[in-house]
């Protein structure tokens, strides 16, 4: 079974004379366990594919299947129930609530999603990324790299079998970003979760298993190739 597959996919941001045709008839299919890179010039439409499949974008047209889940079937709460149990996301900027400490930042996604030993699973994690002396710490006492990491145990504790990263490493420098790819890797692998990147980080790229290219909102079709 494919972890995803999108087939004709359309999506249009914005209003009137300022509504942009971001993706054009996108088709792309990702195997399960798979760690896919999508790069591409800025504007191409990468970090609007990545939110699309991750279920972040609704598209105007085509289809969008995750898991054999249709995502166009259900509506928001559905669909925000079934993000986080199946998908992970990191983004570049952290996105952590900044009044909570690294424990509650993992620990209260999975409280509201029923998981009942959340604060023990959120130790494990962020224990499993180096950070297991800061889980009292608020993300203002944290170095970039520690918040990422925290953003990085977040998107690992529900167990979801995608992860999804939108230039995970973009605002780190680059040995802190190769830690934190490394984790990324490493984590999404000993699980055997699919794992879909946007980077403009050649180094990042290359670690996955496939590359597709983005231009102008359409695939090109020699990326497809494995």
């Amino acid at each position: 079974m494919a972890a995803i597959d999108l087939q004709g996919v359309n999506l249009a941001l914005g209003q009137g004379a300022a509504r942009v045709h971001i993706l054009k008839d996108v088709s792309l299919t990702v195997a399960a366990g798979e760690t896919v890179g999508l790069v591409g010039p800025s504007g191409s439409g990468k970090s609007t594919l990545l939110m699309t499949l991750a279920g972040l974008e609704r598209p105007d047209s085509g289809v969008v299947r995750v898991l054999d889940q249709d995502l166009s079937r259900l509506d928001e709460d559905g669909l925000a129930q079934f993000r986080g149990r199946n998908i992970g996301v990191v983004f570049q900027s952290f996105h952590l609530i900044p009044t909570m400490t690294a424990l509650e930042n993992v620990a209260t996604p999975l409280e509201l999603a029923g998981v009942g030993d959340a604060f023990e699973r959120a130790r494990a994690e962020l224990a499993s990324v180096g950070l297991a002396e800061r889980l009292q710490h608020r993300p203002a006492e944290l170095s970039g790299g520690e918040q990422q990491r925290v953003a990085l145990a977040r998107a690992l504790a529900p167990k979801p079998a995608i992860v999804v990263a939108d230039e995970p490493t973009g605002n780190l420098d680059e040995a802190t970003g190769r830690q934190v790819a490394e984790l990324l890797f490493a984590k999404t692998a000993e699980r055997g979760a699919t794992l879909v990147v946007v980077t403009h980080d050649p180094n990042l790229a290359s670690r996955c298993g496939r590359m597709v290219r983005l231009r102008s909102g359409r695939i090109e079709p020699e990326a497809q190739a494995a």
